[in-house]
Formats: structure tokens, sequence, C-alpha cells
């Protein structure tokens, strides 16, 4: 089986970010992998996310239509939902690692979704959170 990759923001904006040509093919190139090998996992703050920064915050940016029409493309992933265990486990990990609330809350998913990796630009690459790598495809 292969390896469950937990995907952050970051990866997915870029796979439609026109105006990064040299980290757009790279991640839209992984994000076809993960689509073909079926090992991307997400949470729904990822979710979030990329709806809110694809629509406002890209030059271009996606018109809400399309923003959404991805999120509903990836909810095939079975994105992890928020609830207190996750909270809870977020809290140790922020305070474990003094990461800001945002990524603690992504480790806390990706170890909730039992993944290998983290696949992100934000966090420190080759650091390991609670046993899980953080991979930057860009580096």
């Amino acid at each position: 089986m292969s390896a469950k990759r937990f995907v952050d923001t970051n990866i997915l904006l870029y796979a439609r970010d026109l105006s990064e040509p040299e980290k757009q093919p790279i991640a839209e190139n992984l994000m076809r992998e993960l689509w073909r090998s079926r090992t991307g996992r997400l949470s729904v703050q990822v979710l979030n996310e990329y709806f809110v920064n694809a629509t406002q915050k890209l030059k271009p940016g996606l018109t809400k239509e399309e923003a959404w029409s991805d999120v509903e493309a990836l909810n095939v992933w079975e994105p992890l939902v928020m609830d207190t265990d996750l909270l809870n486990a977020a809290y140790k990990i922020n305070g474990r690692y003094g990461l800001s609330w945002w990524d603690s809350l992504i480790v806390a998913a990706a170890v909730h979704s039992d993944c290998d990796e983290i696949l992100s630009e934000d966090l420190s690459s080759e650091q390991i959170y609670d046993g899980i790598p953080v991979i930057n495809p860009f580096a």
C-alpha cells in the first residue's frame, strides 16, 4: 500500500497559481500523482483555507464557482472534520513544538489521518512532528 500523504493548503494553491511559474507545475504534477495513487489526505481546515485564498488572494484568482468545484472534487478524499479530539491534539502539538495554531491543526489532522508524511512549504522541511516527516516538494 502506498504512503498516505497529508496535503497542506499551499500545495493546492500552487497547483492553481499561474503567477508561480516554477512552483505551479511541481504542485500540479504532485496533485496529479496524488489523484492517480489515491494517497492524498487533507482536512476541512485545508479546504476552507483553499477556498478563501483561491478566491481572494491568488492573482489571477479563481471564481467562487471554480474554487468550489475544486473543493467538491477534493471531498472524494474524505477530509478530516474538525472535532474536539482534533482540537485537543492540536493544543498538545502546539505546546510541544511551538507551531502556529493553524500548523498545529495541520499536524494533528495528519496524525489523526494516519499519514506517513506531510506535504507543505510552510512547515520546516524534513522536521518530524509526532513521527510524521514534513516534505517540501519545492525544496
